[in-house]
């Protein structure tokens, strides 16, 4: 079976049981054990996933944030969603007000909050994808191939993840994407689950 197909077969399948309260870290971020323990080198992060087959995915987010904590307590409780993650990007969780300092791709060093402005993370959580091939980029802008602004359900999250890991953004709109997604479902009786 098409792994794409597979993994929308299982996200279509709603979850069983209750989530997982998501670990609160001393930032008051929610936490995950496979997220990436990073110098907050973007361009050392994103050649590092690069050349372990994988994309650079940064996470913002911020303390008490309801999304956030759905994301980690539904969307991050689904391992067909968490799998693929791993496999595919590397993850660094990132705070829309924190003061960490991060160096840009362009080699500017700035704050957390302030590269969340520069970047215009404007709601949280925001994912950013930089693709593989965009190693080398001198600017966030050039390494960016695919932004998700706020909370997404499981079935979208995870149908984001594919859209860029296929290559399929290079093609069609996101929207396009979802629609023959449904199409395609549809024919095989699948009537996913996306509330």
């Amino acid at each position: 079976m098409d792994r794409r197909l597979f993994l929308s077969t299982l996200a279509a399948s709603p979850l069983v049981g209750m989530a997982q309260a998501a670990t609160i870290g001393g930032d008051g971020l929610h936490k995950q054990d496979w997220f990436l323990d990073s110098f907050l080198e973007m361009p050392d992060d994103l050649a590092e996933a690069a050349e372990s087959g994988k994309h650079l995915l940064i996470l913002f987010e911020q303390q008490g944030c309801p999304y956030c904590r759905e994301l980690h307590e539904v969307n991050f409780a689904r391992t067909e969603i968490t799998d693929y993650m791993q496999e595919h990007f590397a993850v660094v969780q990132l705070d829309m007000f924190g003061a960490r300092e991060v160096l840009d791709f362009d080699g500017e060093t700035l704050e957390e909050r302030d590269i969340a402005g520069k970047w215009a993370v404007n709601f949280t959580p925001t994912t950013l994808i930089f693709a593989a091939e965009n190693k080398g980029a001198k600017t966030a802008r050039d390494a960016e191939v695919f932004r998700l602004p706020g909370y997404l359900k499981p079935f979208h999250y995870l149908s984001s993840l594919e859209y860029v890991v296929t290559g399929i953004y290079k093609e069609k709109p996101f929207q396009r994407y979802l629609q023959d997604k449904f199409a395609e479902l549809e024919t095989k009786g699948i009537k996913p689950d996306v509330w």
